[in-house]
């Protein structure tokens, strides 16, 4: 990705000594018989303004869609564009223009692009007016070409990629002396060009700090620095509330180790305002130096860089889980607003848990030939996270146990569901609700599967010490009757903390999914499930599936069973994701639609009540 457009200077080509796969290098020239291969190919949708200057250089009539594709080869220092002009249509719309008769326009009859048309018409030895208005003005397109007129317009909005694999770390002192001398010497160091830019961060420089003409001056600004910059850090880094950064302009003392034993030194220290004592920066520990120099680092490029995508590759390994959390937050509210981000990573707690929907899973996809040997199918990106390898999925698993955990224990407010489908089902409502300015589910609720009515009892008995505010919103069957006036009869609960999907439906039996009209259920599971001619799911169907019964989940399971083994079994969880991850299936103003998210929303406002 980075290769479309690095910030990096030097980065112009991808080598394919370097980048392309090894085990395959020594078969290049066969398998792309003697052309470079693509490395990458990029979709991007243009945004209004951008729509808007090519309309205005060529009309809405040329202009023919809204993405471009950029692309690249091995050894390509520049990039090949597909741009959404039809340079047919705008040559027949010059030619009526420049008012060419049939008779001059003759030669131009079968050329598709603006450029053949010029080659065309500069062989023409005598031409007319009107001709040569017309290669007048197609002299005005970059090499005559109407599409490369397209690229130059665009061009500029291009965003930039800043890819990062390597996390430099912020020295915690400065000698003046050499840092001068690095300066005339080839450059600065990476450590030092950190703390120069923490400085900066903290609303100072070195230079006014070194230009301070009196002790007090010198003083008030070391202490201004370390005020702001304690503010801005500590606001994202939670293991430690009791920290802060001091900042320290002296003289080097002669028994100190060189550079910083003579001459004026910069210093940062860290003070435990706990134990009432400063340690220099370098002692504190790995992942500390770590996160302040990363985040120091990215404000800076928030500060001076334009339009970046920024690329991470495994960023935070040295962190605490908690903190690598706080990397998140930091990431979603003073990156995000900005830049698009994409990063790698193997740590569960760097796995947005409550968004699934943005991860990606990188896979080297491992088969086996007809004589049980390995091969490698190569590298697949999948959308689809819980259905590759459980080595792969260990991360996203990781990080599902890890929030179910924090609900569990720490949450002041806990929802109950019977299982993981409930929870998407709720997010995927409570979203599209929310963007309509409808009631949502209070963000305060931590929803939690307990595994049905059976389980409830065991768990607000295992944490009732703990004052937590607990609401249920749970399916029911007949058979469990008993199982529920045991909760009631606990007393634990009060009755209405309880939401039967009963109550919401008006049915003697009731499961989440019945929340769906029948019209809206259908479409999803045939989406879900890409079911097409005879095994397409029909409402007459699903209610003919199994009449022994009023819920949409064992009749889908009945229709299911009579499918052919081609069709996958039906699960609860498989059209939960699929609404979670194509929310525009709520987009459609059917009155099925309506239908459900009302019924959504009566649920959400009894469990809100609670709040």
């Amino acid at each position: 990705m980075e290769g479309i457009n690095s910030t990096d200077k030097e980065y112009t080509a991808y080598n394919k000594t370097e980048n392309y796969p090894r085990r395959f290098l020594a078969d290049y020239e066969e398998k792309h018989e003697g052309e470079d291969a693509q490395v990458v190919e990029t979709t991007w949708r243009l945004e209004a303004s951008d729509i808007a200057l090519l309309v205005e250089e060529f009309g809405n009539d040329v202009v023919n869609g809204n993405e471009v594709t950029i692309q690249k080869s091995y050894n390509q220092t520049a990039t090949t564009w597909i741009v959404p002009i039809n340079q047919k249509a705008l040559l027949e719309k010059l030619i009526i223009r420049y008012d060419l008769t049939e008779a001059e326009a003759v030669s131009l009859k079968d050329c598709s692009s603006t450029s053949a048309a010029a080659y065309r018409l500069s062989k023409i030895n005598e031409r007319s007016n009107s001709q040569q208005e017309l290669l007048d003005s197609l002299h005005k397109y970059r090499d005559q070409n109407a599409a490369k007129k397209a690229i130059d317009l665009l061009k500029s909005g291009l965003p930039k990629f800043l890819y990062f694999s390597h996390y430099d770390r912020m020295a915690g002192e400065i000698s003046i002396n050499r840092l001068a001398h690095d300066k005339q010497n080839g450059g600065i160091k990476d450590g030092d060009q950190v703390f120069l830019d923490f400085l900066e961060y903290a609303g100072t420089t070195l230079d006014e700090l070194t230009g301070a003409t009196k002790f007090e001056e010198m003083n008030a600004k070391c202490e201004a620095a370390a005020n702001r910059i304690t503010d801005q850090i500590f606001e994202y880094w939670t293991q430690n509330d009791q920290l802060e950064i001091e900042v320290r302009l002296d003289e080097g003392k002669k028994e100190d180790p060189a550079p910083f034993n003579s001459g004026p030194v910069a210093r940062a220290r860290v003070k435990n305002n706990l134990h009432r004592v400063t340690v220099p920066f370098s002692e504190r520990s790995a992942g500390f130096i770590w996160f302040f120099s990363f985040l120091v680092k990215f404000a800076q490029i928030k500060k001076h860089q334009g339009d970046v995508i920024v690329l991470l590759d495994e960023p935070g390994l040295t962190l605490h889980g908690t903190a690598q959390k706080d990397l998140l937050r930091y990431f979603k509210e003073q990156l995000e607003p900005k830049h698009q981000i994409i990063f790698s990573t193997h740590s569960p707690f760097m796995v947005p848990a409550e968004n699934l929907a943005s991860v990606r899973t990188v896979e080297d996809v491992v088969k086996r030939d007809k004589r049980d040997r390995p091969y490698s199918e190569g590298t697949k990106i999948r959308p689809d996270v819980l259905t590759t390898d459980p080595q792969t999925n260990f991360p996203i698993f990781g990080a599902m146990g890890f929030e179910v955990t924090q609900g569990l224990i720490i949450s002041p407010n806990t929802l109950l569901v019977e299982g993981p489908s409930d929870i998407l089902y709720l997010q995927a409502m409570s979203k599209k609700l929310q963007s309509l300015g409808r009631p949502h589910l209070d963000s305060k609720w931590a929803i939690c599967p307990s595994g049905g009515i059976d389980k409830v009892l065991p768990f607000v008995k295992l944490f009732y010490g703990n004052n937590l505010n607990v609401a249920v919103l749970t399916d029911f069957d007949r058979g469990q009757r008993r199982k529920l006036d045991d909760l009631y009869k606990s007393e634990l609960l009060e009755r209405e903390r309880i939401v039967l999907a009963t109550e919401v439906t008006g049915q003697d039996e009731a499961d989440t999914e019945d929340f769906f009209d029948n019209a809206f259920f259908v479409d999803l599971v045939n989406a879900t499930y890409e079911l097409t001619g005879k095994s397409k799911l029909t409402i007459q169907k699903l209610i003919e599936a199994d009449e022994k019964t009023v819920r949409k989940v064992k009749k889908a399971e009945a229709y299911f069973r009579v499918l052919p083994e081609t069709v996958p079994v039906f699960s609860h969880y498989d059209p939960a994701y699929h609404l979670l991850t194509h929310p525009e299936l709520l987009d459609e103003n059917r009155k099925s639609v309506q239908k459900s998210l009302e019924a959504f929303q009566s649920a959400i406002e009894r469990i809100n009540e609670y709040i």
